[in-house]
């Protein structure tokens, strides 16, 4: 295959990126650029254990910020963690959210902006543009280089009885900074760094094949591609190595700007009935599917073609193969399972996994049109 030509494009995003170790310091400055006096800080359990959101709050009260705390935010926020949030604040005249964590605490948060300021239930905000009253600003802290979430205009928030993720977005939910500060990275544990770096990598790759894919996403899925696949597995081997936490968090950020400048594809939409019904963490659950899917979509000459592109930023092994057993490399450098025995998913539920993938809203961009019964086969695949 040819190399593809440089692309052109001019870009601009919603999000200002604040880049650097020791940035955070910049927290409570920012909060009060923004018009923020009364601030509600979303964050999780581990990271006030860990000291970060005891830092962010003290930096944001030195700044003569009012700050009311929600610290119990769950993986893979449900409709619970949202309503928990939304009743702090309602207690407090709130005018500023600033989220410390993962993509679950800037996802909670969203959640909670949504409701706040356009009241109702999260299920009425599914799918874009459906706020009457625009969201309040937000300052996104990612402490794991995964999702995104930090640069994009969508929330993630699962139903609490179903466990089925609802897409909410608006442009006004777009985080009005993202304060990117590696130092608050290397006190994950290995696990979390492993599932995390192999949700930025599938981002990467599904998004840059996407159908609303364009030169500019791609632009930015190749250059996210290129710091993952040369810092993935100096974080695995060294949390504390500061410069490949900030290359990867970085690899994180241009991902998510190359999402929502596109989208992503099957391995997502596969991944959810897994954390919907046997709660694999999503990054574990991606990161299996995900060669699967590469294998699949390059039977499509085009996407065939940009998965050589990406091979090539990565300095990986020629071709979909080669990014294929890239991450498959990559998964067991993680200590990550290789396939949905392993994960203790049953055979008979296949089926019914491949029917709800189906339904799956990324599912629709993917290169290759599929039905419930290719995903069925590619479930297949992954249990061995």
């Amino acid at each position: 295959m040819t190399e593809p030509p440089d692309p052109q494009f001019e870009t601009a995003t919603s999000t200002r990126i604040v880049f650097g170790a020791g940035e955070v310091k910049h927290l409570g400055p920012l909060v009060r650029k923004f018009g923020g006096s009364h601030v509600l800080f979303v964050t999780d359990p581990g990271l006030v254990k860990a000291g970060h959101a005891g830092q962010a709050i003290d930096l944001l009260r030195a700044a003569g910020l009012e700050v009311a705390v929600f610290d119990a935010v769950r993986p893979n926020p449900t409709t619970r963690d949202v309503e928990a949030c939304l009743e702090i604040a309602r207690r407090h005249p709130i005018d500023f959210f600033v989220a410390l964590g993962g993509g679950s605490a800037i996802d909670a948060a969203k959640g909670c902006n949504f409701l706040l300021t356009n009241g109702g239930s999260i299920s009425d905000y599914r799918g874009h543009g459906k706020v009457a009253t625009p969201l309040l600003p937000l300052i996104a802290i990612p402490t794991t280089a995964g999702t995104g979430s930090e640069v994009q205009s969508f929330a993630l928030i699962a139903d609490e009885q179903t466990h089925m993720k609802m897409a909410c977005g608006d442009a006004s939910a777009a985080p009005r900074a993202a304060i990117l500060d590696p130092r608050l990275a290397t006190t994950q544990p290995r696990s979390v760094i492993a599932a995390s770096g192999i949700d930025a990598i599938a981002h990467a790759v599904e998004s840059c094949v996407a159908t609303n894919a364009t030169d500019e996403s791609r632009a930015f899925a190749n250059a996210s591609f290129a710091r993952s696949a040369r810092n993935f597995e100096r974080v695995l081997i060294d949390a504390g190595d500061v410069d490949a936490q900030g290359q990867m968090l970085l690899a994180a950020s241009m991902a998510g700007i190359s999402i929502e400048k596109s989208m992503l594809g099957i391995a997502h939409s596969m991944a959810n009935p897994l954390t919907a019904h046997f709660d694999v963490v999503h990054g574990v659950a991606v990161g299996l599917m995900l060669p699967h899917v590469v294998e699949f979509n390059a039977g499509d000459s085009g996407a065939a073609e940009h998965y050589c592109g990406l091979a090539r930023a990565g300095g990986v092994a020629e071709g979909a193969s080669g990014l294929a057993a890239a991450v498959r490399r990559w998964l067991r450098a993680g200590g990550l399972p290789g396939s949905l025995d392993a994960l203790g998913v049953p055979r008979e539920a296949l089926p019914t996994l491949a029917g709800e993938a189906a339904a799956q809203w990324t599912a629709r961009f993917n290169p290759r049109r599929v039905a419930a019964g290719d995903l069925l086969h590619l479930y297949q695949q992954a249990y061995r």
